[in-house]
Order: structure tokens, then C-alpha cells, then sequence
């Protein structure tokens, strides 16, 4: 089975999880879903992934969820934006901020898979790929 979006299914399974209050969700890996996780972690929506070797041909990703004290997500939400069907570019000037600054975007740009307000400050644009909050 082959899946035409591949990150719209790894934000699809991490929604998911987070709804059934999942510790972590298991995916196929890919360098694009890598980088999105990367900058889920670094910006504090996760706790942690890690890359599993398994016993089929591609390699599958672990990403570890974080709730608060009250059990409730920190994960609020995750939209995807491009999709294979409709590719949505931005500008360094179109690069809008998601939920008034609480959540961020993600932009695929020349220079790698960034956040928005970076692609902002390196003053490049790129592929809008989701936002979340």
C-alpha cells in the first residue's frame, strides 16, 4: 500500500494518538518526517522520537507525546496546508503567524525543513507544509 501523503498521514496518526491518549505513535520514516519531528521537539510539542530499526525494509519512526500535569495534550492541533494536489508557497512576507505566535509553521525552504519565524529571520520562503498549535 502506497500512501500518497505521507505527512499528512504522520500528522493524521499523530492526532490520533494524541485523541486516544497514546504515550507514543509508531510510522514509516522518512528524511521530511524526521525534520518535522525534529522541529516538533525542539519547539516543545513532543518529548522525544526515535528511529527504530525493524525487521521490514524501511525504518519506522517512534514520536514520544507530551501531556501537562492534567493529562490534557500540548499538542493542540496540526493542519496540513501543501498538499500534493495543491502545492502552497510562501514568500518571506506571506509567512504568517499561527494562533497570534502560540503555534508555528512549517516550511520546507532551500536551506532545509524549518520553522516559519526562522525561514522569517533567514529571509527565504518555501513550501507551507502545516501549522501547528
Amino acid at each position: 500500500m502506497t500512501i500518497s501523503d505521507p505527512i499528512a498521514d504522520m500528522l493524521t496518526r499523530v492526532r490520533n494518538a494524541i485523541m486516544a491518549r497514546h504515550d507514543a505513535v509508531l510510522m514509516p520514516t522518512s528524511r521530511m518526517k524526521l525534520a518535522i519531528a525534529r522541529i516538533l521537539k525542539k519547539e516543545g510539542f513532543i518529548s522525544d522520537y526515535e528511529v527504530l530499526k525493524s525487521s521490514k525494509p524501511q525504518r519506522e519512526i517512534r514520536i514520544h507525546l507530551r501531556y501537562d500535569d492534567k493529562n490534557a495534550p500540548i499538542l493542540a492541533g496540526l493542519e496540513r496546508v501543501s498538499k500534493p494536489g495543491l502545492r502552497v508557497y510562501v514568500g518571506r512576507d506571506e509567512i504568517a503567524r499561527v494562533h497570534g505566535g502560540l503555534g508555528i509553521a512549517i516550511i520546507s525552504t532551500s536551506q532545509g525543513v524549518m520553522t516559519g519565524q526562522q525561514a522569517w529571520r533567514k529571509r527565504i520562503g518555501g513550501e507551507l507544509l502545516c501549522h501547528v498549535w
